[in-house]
């Protein structure tokens, strides 16, 4: 039986419970859907919304450096925190919210295995108090952006036929859905894949409760499947970044994989970009 590379990046929702009230614990809650943090949290959990604050709210870009300074400070989170984040969509938000702490180079991120739909189903309490934290002086020591690729660098690892996962659905890849289901507002103009992409959907990486496959199953879609190795440089894109997000969470720390990347300008970058090849 093969083993996670990096398994104490992972906590289960009893150990969540258990840890909930330590301060120098912060857990975050980052979903898709932003109302749900309203309907009931883990107690004492901070809120992150992906849109308002995780989100330049001009550029199209992920918050910058002095505005997660300030975020993360008003949140009540330092830097020597050990932040567990969670969320719905089988931790979708909570691994691109991970993502954007790790560019912004916080130590410390756990992720709760199974999210909030493992958290609800086992009837753990929920509350909808907002915790109050005393304000931080949050100040970022290094910013990593060897986890982040742009599309430049998305082209030339296309035309070299370097290792590029497209993690969406098959109809996206295929180019027969410009959007994934359900989400016409993020859609693209043209439909299909980055040439040279395969297509290994995030959701295989999931189990029916949230949770992630084991070290075995993961080996046997990653590198088995789809050819991928520990040394590859390996780019994953989906269609703003979410998805990818996971997968990029998924090869880092649960595989070990020495070099990837989140492309989050993803397919509503691409597939809107004027020049880009496109395959079908």
């Amino acid at each position: 039986m093969a083993e996670y590379k990096n398994p104490e990046l992972l906590v289960t929702t009893d150990w969540v419970l258990e840890n909930k009230d330590n301060p120098e614990i912060k857990v975050v809650e980052s979903n898709e859907d932003i109302l749900l943090y309203d309907l009931g949290h883990v107690e004492g959990a901070i809120k992150l919304d992906w849109e308002t604050e995780l989100q330049d709210r001009v550029v199209r870009d992920y918050v910058n450096k002095d505005n997660f300074e300030k975020l993360m400070s008003s949140k009540g989170i330092s830097p020597e925190d050990t932040v567990v984040f969670y969320g719905d969509k089988s931790n979708w938000w909570a691994c691109y919210a991970l993502w954007t702490f790790k560019i912004y180079g916080h130590a410390k991120c756990l992720i709760m295995n199974g999210g909030r739909q493992k958290w609800v189903e086992e009837e753990k309490p929920l509350t909808k108090d907002v915790a109050e934290l005393p304000a931080t002086n949050y100040k970022v020591s290094n910013v990593n952006l060897d986890i982040r690729a742009f599309r430049d660098e998305v082209r030339e690892h296309s035309d070299s036929k370097k290792a590029l996962i497209d993690v969406r659905s098959p109809k996206e890849f295929t180019g027969e859905m410009l959007h994934m289901e359900a989400y016409p507002q993020e859609g693209a103009l043209r439909g299909g894949h980055i040439p040279n992409a395969q297509s290994v959907p995030w959701a295989t990486a999931a189990n029916e409760d949230g949770t992630f496959k084991s070290a075995d199953e993961l080996l046997k879609i990653y590198q088995d499947g789809a050819g991928l190795k520990p040394s590859d440089d390996v780019i994953a894109y989906c269609r703003i970044g979410e998805r990818s997000s996971h997968t990029w969470f998924v090869l880092t720390y649960l595989l070990g994989y020495n070099s990837v990347k989140n492309y989050d300008g993803s397919w509503t970058e691409w597939g809107n970009l004027v020049q880009a090849p496109i395959e079908k």
